[in-house]
């Protein structure tokens, strides 16, 4: 009989740490193949004698039967010169241990369903609320270092019992080489303090939790990622008292629902919705509301941020009081990173939290929960956090060595092994002191993680910024070439890189602010780009800025129709409600400031969002960042068929004159603000068309990126898609790095990666 080749398989994507091997091993001996499986770089290796028929059964099955936490992003094949008799049988090899061949750290995962069984079932696991195995449990958020082992995670102080070692060891257990494995004996725990008792039964904290919940008390649980905040969120006094707590008037909170079929009598799904919401990642998850629950949730908005319980201590709560949604935020102050350790609030907050649940496993590195919508069919990442980091994004370039400080007030990381970009999880706004010692935290961590030594710095053109500031201080200190990359570039890098573009696009680039090449901040771009260089095609007009940051979008308001009518005959034509509103001496004193001409001028479309968002009467101040524009899409979100006003899109420079002529003419004559804000968003998703399809015949580029804080608008998005596509225009729309700033770093290091593989 002839022999058999041996074919060497490589299996790259999220394979390492997710049970990949196990499963491998058991589909091998199935077939009755001979071989091997062990950890590659950035993947799994396999090398098995097989006939092409029994190669490709092999490769099918390996496609879709794999674990579900795992993820194949390549999976390809070649034959070898070793002989079938070289292998006896099929064998798992334990390489991790010493060859350093693990290169990923999964992300956190769900708790999975055999799990939930388990502690209904098993003896030592019976109630357990941290039970896991090789498909689930905690994982980035516990990892110190590599090769992902126990030693290696904050479990490292609980050793195994007798019975969890002897599943650990078995090839043929679900808990095979499962690091973050227990039970009751092994641990961990939780425990409170309640009036003065110190409990550490589970059960009794348990039915306390479920008995506080039930009366309308806040509770604080440490969690995967850090402490979070829970009530009942049918329970407006309940709700009312987190907002103070957190000092948030209106900021939504996400909401957890009992499961997906409570979840749909408050909220409408579509199917790749619910495939979010359900699948192990548990995101939060932007939906239409449909129900109404305790009114200060999510303060009158027509979408609710919604999830699925992940942890076993999140189906227990429901379980035991039987309320169909639980109100959750992080335990933290407003812009501040999550907590991981909370004495100092706990004391703070005495008498407003009616109980703190924690529990002794240490959080190495924090995250928060994840939040996604849905734009056109797909998932668009708003939030990239527990469930996705530090998940590797594959590329079609050498990234080796890179190190991206990302941008500021959406802080990030990414790094550059191999093939694969590495991102952090969200890091929030690095301008507050506490969240910048975070970001620093993070970066030493990611380089201890994943034994990452930079060779090559990139950061963003803005010195302002305190990441820039970190990567001057890197480059100086270790002697590194540090390379500035324009903020809007950045961003239109990162959309390229998601979908493997090479060519020169154009890129539809609107977010808030960005320092751009001739000093001055831009914000509404048309770029003509690859990934080594931008050219500046056409941008919004720049409009003066009274008074800096735009905590108050009536002031831009107000620069907007001054910067258009301030020679008119009759003045600045303020509506009479806008007048009323903020006051003819606040007013005044903004356009004295404006005749002064000491202003910084922005191109910004955030800045444009935030004075129609004002000029309509939605949001004059606003107390969380976007707040504005978020409320602005939400008034639109009523109409249908909304027309587009007359805007001109000749010329580099866009003037929205008309624009602020027709809404003025219509706010006289009583047109609904929900229509408004409805055309509003038309005419700017017609305006970006009619001004590529000029610029398309202009270049002859055609394909089409978007970016920019500005499309987290899924009203926007959708209705620049439809338009684009209805014209016959590919267009591509940032799905897993977010279109806001906290994707500035992937699109930093690809404009690194490829001036560096130009210049070799």
């Amino acid at each position: 009989m002839a022999k058999n080749k041996v074919y060497a398989l490589t299996v790259s994507g999220l394979v390492q740490g997710v049970g990949f091997r196990p499963f491998i091993h058991r589909i091998a001996n199935e077939l009755g193949l001979k071989g091997t499986v062990s950890y590659a770089h950035q993947g799994v290796r396999l090398f098995v004698a097989a006939s092409p028929e029994e190669r490709n059964l092999l490769i099918n099955r390996i496609r879709t039967e794999h674990p579900f936490a795992a993820h194949i992003t390549r999976l390809s094949y070649e034959s070898t010169d070793l002989d079938e008799d070289d292998f006896d049988r099929f064998t798992l090899l334990y390489n991790h241990q010493t060859s350093g061949e693990e290169t990923q750290v999964p992300p956190d995962i769900a708790v999975c369903p055999d799990c939930l069984r388990d502690r209904m079932t098993q003896p030592h696991r019976m109630s357990n609320p941290f039970v896991s195995c090789a498909h689930c449990g905690p994982r980035y958020s516990i990892t110190k270092s590599l090769p992902y082992e126990r030693s290696q995670t904050t479990l490292a102080d609980f050793p195994l019992c007798s019975t969890c070692q002897e599943e650990f060891n078995d090839l043929r257990n679900r808990r095979f080489l499962a690091q973050p494995i227990g039970c009751n004996q092994c641990g961990p725990h939780y425990y409170a303090t309640y009036k003065e008792k110190t409990m550490t039964d589970y059960e009794e904290l348990l039915r306390l939790s479920a008995h506080l919940l039930l009366k309308g008390e806040v509770i604080a649980c440490k969690g995967l990622g850090g402490y979070y905040l829970v009530c009942d969120a049918t329970q407006e006094s309940a709700v009312e008292k987190i907002r103070r707590l957190k000092r948030q008037k209106r900021k939504p909170f996400a909401v957890m629902f009992r499961d997906l079929d409570h979840l749909k009598v408050y909220a409408y799904t579509e199917p790749m919705e619910e495939q979010c919401l359900t699948s192990w990642r548990r995101p939060i998850v932007l939906l239409r509301q449909r129900g109404y629950l305790a009114a200060s949730v999510n303060s009158g908005m027509h979408t609710l941020g919604c999830l699925l319980p992940y942890l076993p201590i999140h189906y227990d709560w429901f379980s035991r009081t039987g309320l169909p949604a639980l109100a959750m935020t992080s335990v933290n102050e407003r812009n501040l990173p999550i907590r991981t350790s909370a004495s100092d609030l706990e004391a703070e907050w005495n008498g407003e939290v009616a109980l703190w649940l924690h529990h002794n496993l240490p959080i190495y590195n924090r995250v928060e929960d994840s939040i996604l919508q849905v734009c056109g069919g797909q998932p668009c990442m708003l939030r990239l956090s527990r469930g996705y980091v530090p998940e590797p994004l594959f590329v079609d370039t050498q990234t080796e060595g890179i190190l991206a400080f990302g941008a500021e007030h959406s802080g990030s990381i990414a790094l550059g092994k191999g093939e694969t970009i590495l991102t952090s999880p969200y890091l929030g706004d690095i301008t507050q002191r506490e969240t910048a010692r975070f970001y620093k935290e993070t970066l030493a961590h990611l380089e201890t993680l994943f034994h990452f030594t930079p060779t090559q710095l990139v950061c963003d053109a803005d010195p302002d910024y305190f990441s820039s500031q970190e990567a001057e201080h890197r480059t100086i200190s270790q002697t590194l070439p540090l390379l500035r990359v324009q903020h809007h570039h950045a961003h239109a890098a990162a959309c390229m890189a998601e979908h493997g573009l090479q060519e020169p696009v154009i890129a539809l680039v609107m977010d808030d602010q960005g320092l751009g090449e001739d000093g001055t901040e831009w914000g509404g771009e048309f770029l003509h780009c690859d990934r080594r260089r931008s050219q500046r095609l056409a941008h919004f007009e720049s409009i003066p800025i009274p008074g800096g940051e735009p905590i108050e979008p009536w002031r831009m308001a107000v620069a907007y129709l001054w910067h258009y009518f301030q020679e008119e005959p009759e003045g600045v034509p303020f509506p009479t409600d806008f007048v009323n509103r903020i006051g003819k001496e606040r007013l005044s004193r903004v356009e004295r400031t404006l005749e002064e001409g000491t202003n910084q001028c922005s191109a910004s479309a955030g800045r444009l969002l935030d004075a129609i968002s004002s000029l309509l009467g939605i949001c004059d101040v606003a107390t969380y960042r976007n707040e504005a524009a978020i409320l602005l899409e939400q008034a639109a979100l009523s109409e249908r068929n909304a027309y587009a006003y007359p805007l001109s899109a000749e010329g580099n420079e866009i003037s929205f004159r008309p624009l602020f002529e027709a809404l003025l003419h219509d706010i006289a004559n009583n047109v609904p603000t929900s229509l408004l804000a409805a055309r509003f968003h038309t005419t700017l998703a017609t305006l970006l068309l009619q001004k590529t399809r000029l610029l398309i015949r202009r270049t002859k580029t055609k394909q089409v990126v978007l970016s920019g804080t500005c499309f987290q608008n899924k009203l926007l998005t959708e209705t620049v898609r439809k338009q684009f596509q209805a014209a016959g225009i590919r267009l591509y729309i940032p799905q897993r790095i977010p279109c806001n700033d906290s994707g500035i770093a992937v699109g930093q290091l690809i404009i690194a990666a490829a001036q560096q593989e130009q210049e070799a």
